[in-house]
């Protein structure tokens, strides 16, 4: 009987994953490398408005900045491992250097089994009462039911970029652009539309250049001052005219 030497493959498999040439790919992860892509996403986010949102409240005044930090860094490893386990979660760079948190066609996260295995289920009794009204009361259903809205009957039949995020030191290399072209490939062949919230007007420019489209904005009034998402959905594209000018092609939302 043939014998696989597994401390040999292990190591093979190492190096692999460190080459230069593997670095510049997309990749997909899995549950064992979330918290990584969280730590990503959570430098992204640092200061976006809407992932403030559930912890710069008043009765949240008097705790520290480095509370605050770690519950923000929480809400992103419960939502990455959610992905893991029901979406698909996507990273490039040398060190997780960018990442995308997808929802496929007829997925969710909403299941008890993928709240209790993500860790979605401590966040009730982490947020403050304020932040628990946010989160649970106003942001997840506005979402929600906005989604429905627009997609109307493609909502369960549509990809869903939830996060996209590059970190600090990574910006400007190109790398969120194979993120979305790499998911946007696959919506085109199987001839599905793609939804997204941006939190930044600033990147609606940026993400028009892959096709998307602004539909509606909406806000959350809760705070001091109204925060809008922009809606934009990117309707499928003929496969040829979707490869145009697109090298390093294999075939979110947020801070670019």
């Amino acid at each position: 009987m043939a014998q696989t030497n597994n401390s040999n493959t292990l190591t093979l498999e190492k190096k692999r994953s460190l080459s230069p040439e593997s670095t510049e790919e997309v990749r997909v992860l899995g549950i064992a490398e979330y918290e990584q892509a969280a730590q990503c996403l959570a430098e992204a986010f640092a200061v976006d408005e809407v992932a403030r949102y559930f912890i710069d409240m008043e009765d949240m005044a008097t705790y520290s900045e480095e509370y605050k930090w770690k519950m923000h860094c929480d809400i992103l490893r419960y939502v990455t491992a959610a992905h893991c386990y029901k979406g698909i979660v996507t990273t490039i760079g040398p060190d997780y250097d960018a990442v995308a948190l997808w929802m496929p066609p007829g997925k969710n996260m909403d299941d008890l089994w993928t709240i209790l295995r993500s860790g979605m289920w401590r966040l009730w009794y982490k947020l403050s009462s304020e932040g628990k009204t946010r989160f649970y009361n106003e942001f997840l259903p506005l979402l929600h039911h906005t989604k429905h809205d627009i997609m109307g009957p493609r909502d369960d039949d549509s990809y869903y970029l939830v996060y996209l995020g590059s970190k600090p030191s990574a910006r400007g290399k190109g790398y969120a652009k194979k993120l979305i072209e790499h998911m946007t490939a696959r919506a085109d062949l199987e001839n599905r539309a793609t939804y997204l919230e941006s939190s930044a007007h600033s990147n609606m420019t940026y993400y028009e250049k892959y096709g998307f489209e602004q539909k509606i904005d909406i806000q959350l009034v809760r705070g001091p001052k109204p925060i809008k998402l922009h809606i934009m959905v990117r309707e499928p594209q003929p496969v040829a005219e979707s490869s145009k000018g697109k090298s390093g092609q294999s075939v979110r939302v947020g801070t670019l």
